[in-house]
């Protein structure tokens, strides 16, 4: 056999092997294709009202507080809401913070359709309004939502003798004013006029006892501090006695006295 038919029997069986690797990986890759997985499918998701901004408890929910987001089916808060409109009018008995989800739990019963400070009360307190003024209220800067000790300065005994003592602590400011919520811009302060504070019955009783007979002051105090304070209560003379420095003892001599007879004649002398 001559090299020129030798040569093309090497070119032809090389085409042959070319083709028929050709066909092989051809079917390989479309199998693959046809075996790749399928497109993820879509999440279902469903509709929840959320407040658009924090909102207190006691507070009537309008429209415009609210928006629908989408949650996962799986993520969606059980008791929740699905429409605005279901939600308009309701009155809220606990604070809900923004973008969380209003559930059944968060709201007061369908007959409370006031709101107001009457949805503000815990159950067993009572709600209770006092005379204040800008000294009172530390220019403004008790707000709605604070905790204050009450001082009481008045009279007592037959001589009416002058007397300040804390007889209420740790109780919450509900209201200045006609206001239920502190002032959103910074710097602002609460109305001073009116102050209704949040009390038990027997609280009540001991507030409307001191603003009836002496001059209330608020003190203010950091929402965490939950301390008791038992004082004595203070009146001019303890007042008057408050940073007094301690003055020196005096060094007094002792004296000798001898009684001294004569006869009839007595007399005294002193060493």
């Amino acid at each position: 056999m001559s090299k020129s038919k030798r040569a093309l029997i090497q070119l032809g069986l090389a085409l042959v092997l070319a083709t028929v690797a050709g066909v092989v990986i051809f079917r390989w890759t479309s199998g693959v294709r046809q075996t790749a997985p399928a497109a993820i499918a879509q999440v279902s998701t469903v509709a929840v009202v959320v407040a658009k901004d924090p909102v207190r408890h006691g507070m009537k929910l309008t429209a415009d507080m609210l928006e629908v987001r989408n949650f996962t089916a799986d993520s969606r808060p059980a008791d929740s809401f699905g429409k605005v409109e279901d939600l308009a009018g309701r009155v809220l008995n606990q604070d809900v913070g923004a973008n969380e989800a209003i559930t059944r739990l968060k709201l007061a019963d369908e007959s409370v359709m006031g709101g107001g400070v009457s949805a503000m009360i815990e159950p067993g307190k009572r709600a209770m309004a006092v005379k204040g003024n800008v000294i009172m209220g530390l220019s403004g800067f008790v707000r709605p939502g604070d905790r204050v000790d009450v001082i009481v300065s008045m009279t007592v005994g037959r001589d009416d003798k002058p007397v300040t003592k804390l007889v209420l602590e740790r109780i919450k400011v509900l209201a200045t004013g006609t206001e239920l919520q502190p002032p959103t811009k910074e710097g602002m302060t609460a109305s001073v006029d009116v102050y209704t504070l949040e009390l038990t019955p027997e609280e009540s009783e001991r507030l409307a006892l001191a603003a009836s007979r002496g001059t209330l002051h608020f003190a203010l105090r950091n929402e965490q501090d939950e301390e008791g304070v038992l004082t004595l209560g203070s009146d001019i003379p303890k007042a008057l006695a408050a940073l007094r420095p301690k003055m020196p003892a005096k060094n007094y001599k002792p004296v000798t006295r001898i009684e001294v007879i004569s006869g009839t004649a007595r007399s005294t002398v002193k060493f």
